[in-house]
């Protein structure tokens, strides 16, 4: 028996693929029981965001047969479903079929880096901050800000940044969006207008990084629904409007010695620690491929190559949020280093574990900050290709994991850049509503 309440009628398997949507099916809670999760096709996993299947794919690393595979539930994931009493939504891995299908799984290889950051006798506290945007698709099919709820047709006309006003206008998505979070045990601690027209911001309590790449994977899924119940859109696309800031995801890591629990990017006297720059280092040294995981799509390169407090660089260095890699303002026992590459559209199990694992390598190592920081790449392609001859990064994350991943973005890209108009014609049509 899965130990589920008695009141669990269905039971909701999710798995995460490269994407950001849940992926799965409903089953009843008998099948559930007795089959210790669901079985799923394995097409889901090597088909693209719209569909597509690559040759590159089907065969030379998924069976082109598309077999069952199993997912295999985390009971310690198991959430209601919010406005369901008798459904729970779980967290699944993929298992079966292969030798271990657990290999294309983003979310098992970030418990892979973790394992090896407790070999080296250390855990990680991570915090996410996550922006969005609140849109609608206008007749040209573009987008702009969202109306205001109630239908008086207000809206922001320019940008209105940290207005309370304007946040509290949206009071009722807010309201119903962190009742979801509240039902789900999702750590939300906040939210703001940020810095473009309909762009806010939410903030997460730090947590286990597991925990939390669960957490802002669910929160997605829940901000675009609960939008979608109140007539307008909520998205994570990269660049909605080319004159405005665009969407980021970005993340504060600490580690932690596990016996004496002290934040080993300090020393006992206060100063930083030797081992903050080699994790810093670690970042640098690969970061041209690892921005292809924080940058996954041709779009997200929009934010990239148009400032707007972008890194541009691979770059660190204290409270400046125009470098890649910064180091807040923080006590000793607080320091940390906060990724600010990765877009709204990353997955967040690939970007805390590429970063992890990179800089955890980097300690091992005893890198060096680079002494002018690196050029990042302009396009996907470019990242594409430095994820694929990165040793650091197929340690880190698996060859078979990058493979699929290069293979599945490369078909994604290439069917992008066949359209006349990719940013309407490929990007708005296919990313608001999946990023």
């Amino acid at each position: 028996m899965s130990g589920l309440p008695d009141t669990v009628r269905t039971v909701e398997c999710a798995v995460a693929d490269f994407s950001s949507i849940a992926r799965g099916k409903i089953v009843g809670r008998a099948e559930f029981d007795a089959m210790r999760g669901c079985k799923l096709p394995s097409v889901v996993f090597g088909v693209t965001l719209t569909g597509g299947e690559p040759e590159t794919v089907f065969g030379p690393l998924l069976p082109a047969a598309y077999g069952d595979l199993h997912l295999e539930p985390d009971l310690s994931t198991a959430v209601p479903v919010p406005g369901r009493t008798d459904r729970v939504s779980v967290v699944c891995e993929p298992t079966g079929l292969l030798p271990d299908a657990r290999r294309f799984s983003p979310r098992a290889a970030l418990r892979q880096v973790l394992q090896r950051l407790a070999d080296a006798g250390l855990r990680a506290t991570v915090a996410p901050e996550l922006e969005f945007f609140l849109v609608e698709r206008t007749t040209e099919g573009g987008l702009r800000p969202a109306a205001v709820p109630g239908g008086s047709g207000a809206r922001e006309h320019a940008l209105e940044i940290a207005s309370l006003e304007r946040t509290a206008q949206f009071a009722p998505y807010f309201d119903a969006l962190f009742d979801a979070c509240a039902v789900q045990r999702l750590p939300v601690t906040g939210h703001a207008h940020e810095s473009a027209p309909g762009q806010y911001e939410v903030n997460f309590a730090p947590g286990e990084p597991l925990a939390m790449a669960d957490a802002v994977w669910r929160f997605k899924r829940l901000a675009r629904e609960t939008a979608v119940r109140q007539g307008f859109l909520a998205t994570f696309l990269a660049k909605p409007f080319l004159d405005q800031p665009g969407t980021g995801m970005h993340w504060h890591f600490s580690l932690q010695d596990t016996t004496s629990g002290r934040n080993v990017f300090s020393q006992p006297d206060g100063q930083a620690s030797p081992r903050l720059a080699h994790f810093i280092a670690g970042l640098q040294h690969d970061a041209a491929g690892a921005l292809a995981l924080f940058a996954p799509y041709d779009h997200t390169f929009d934010r990239m190559n148009r400032g707007d407090a972008s890194p541009t660089t691979a770059g660190w260095g204290g409270d400046d949020r125009s470098v890649a890699f910064r180091l807040p303002p923080a006590s000793p026992a607080n320091r940390r280093v906060e990724n600010r590459l990765p877009g709204g559209d990353a997955n967040p199990y690939l970007t805390v574990a590429a970063t992890l694992g990179l800089g955890l390598l980097g300690m091992e190592r005893a890198d060096e900050p680079l002494p002018e920081a690196p050029a990042l790449p302009r396009s996907l392609g470019a990242a594409l290709d430095a994820l694929d001859t990165s040793a650091a990064l197929r340690e880190v994350l698996g060859d078979a994991l990058v493979d699929l991943y290069i293979a599945l973005k490369r078909h994604e890209s290439a069917e992008r850049n066949a359209v006349a108009n990719p940013r309407h014609g490929w990007d708005f049509v296919h990313l608001t509503e999946q990023a």
